[in-house]
């Protein structure tokens, strides 16, 4: 059976700060095009490469890559907040295929996921339990990173699993582009803030209602040119955006942590994910990509791109 990705940002702003009308509409419009390509596809599993910020995964414990066997959402910016339904068997024996590929993986029990890994899900299907799905993190935030090789091939251990599958299978990745938001760096972090990034776990209602707010007030700042974080880089993100339209994910391996710190901000990691995503599409056979659109929008403290592809 076929398999096909898709690949987004997100953003906790969508809902929270207003771009300009048309860009708001521009926005939808790609979303329109994603929700007619999955539905059409109509994969039978969804397999959920997201990032975690500081959420559901913390320095007490930060693997690089992590596979649900069972999952709930931590209900950030309000997204998801409850069971997420996990095919538990399914992960089990893509955790072992992909460890006895020479790649190790932790892996999770009682996965928290934040907004990051939702995001795609909600906006595709309203909910995260009519479609099974196997969330898998992927490092984007907390230094150490692993070599962006090793994300590859990771994600094509992955898709070697799925490649003869009796299911159709989506691939989704989350997170960037080029994005630079208010989350604390552990080199630079206060005492209370180096506690938090530790074991931040289960905020008060009134914690994270002022961690929000401090990143939609950035937003709107940002948006007015009075933010001190970094400028959105469009031409990184469409070069990043041409190799994935490549097929040549080996070229993925270029790309080193400093050099996108510097480039496209400390959060444009988590186009790990996407190199995940289209690592695993590749693993199934030469791919082709049928739908991009990209747009930087300050707004949403982003270099916003979405995504389509299917096996030739």
């Amino acid at each position: 059976m076929p398999q096909a990705l898709l690949c987004m940002s997100h953003s906790p702003l969508l809902e929270h700060t207003n771009p300009p009308a048309e860009v708001k509409a521009a926005v939808e419009s790609a979303f329109d095009q994603a929700r007619a390509f999955v539905k059409d596809f109509d994969p039978d599993l969804i397999i959920n490469f997201g990032p975690d910020h500081y959420n559901g995964f913390f320095y007490d414990l930060m693997p690089p890559f992590c596979i649900g066997y069972e999952a709930l959402g931590t209900g950030d910016y309000d997204s998801w907040d409850g069971p997420i339904n996990v095919p538990t068997s399914i992960s089990e024996e893509l955790a072992q295929f992909v460890i006895d590929q020479d790649i190790d993986t932790a892996i999770s029990r009682k996965m928290e996921v934040d907004h990051g890994a939702v995001q795609p899900m909600e906006i595709m299907y309203g909910n995260l339990s009519d479609k099974p799905m196997i969330p898998i993190f992927i490092n984007s935030v907390a230094r150490p990173f692993t070599k962006v090789s090793r994300v590859r091939k990771f994600g094509q251990a992955v898709g070697e699993f799925f490649k003869n599958s009796d299911k159709k299978v989506l691939f989704i990745g989350s997170g960037g582009l080029s994005h630079d938001p208010p989350v604390p760096q552990i080199a630079t972090a206060t005492e209370e803030q180096r506690q938090f990034l530790t074991d931040g776990r289960h905020p008060t209602p009134e914690a994270r209602a002022a961690r929000q707010q401090r990143t939609i007030d950035t937003a709107v700042a940002f948006a007015k040119g009075e933010a001190d974080i970094m400028e959105l880089n469009p031409e990184w993100d469409r070069t990043f955006l041409e190799v994935c339209k490549s097929g040549n994910v080996e070229a993925f391996d270029t790309y080193n942590a400093d050099d996108m710190d510097a480039q496209a901000g400390h959060s444009s990691h988590e186009v790990r994910t996407w190199v995940a995503a289209y690592s695993a599409l590749k693993a199934c056979g030469d791919y082709e990509v049928t739908y991009e659109f990209y747009k930087p929008i300050k707004e949403y403290i982003a270099g916003f791109g979405v995504t389509t592809a299917v096996i030739k």
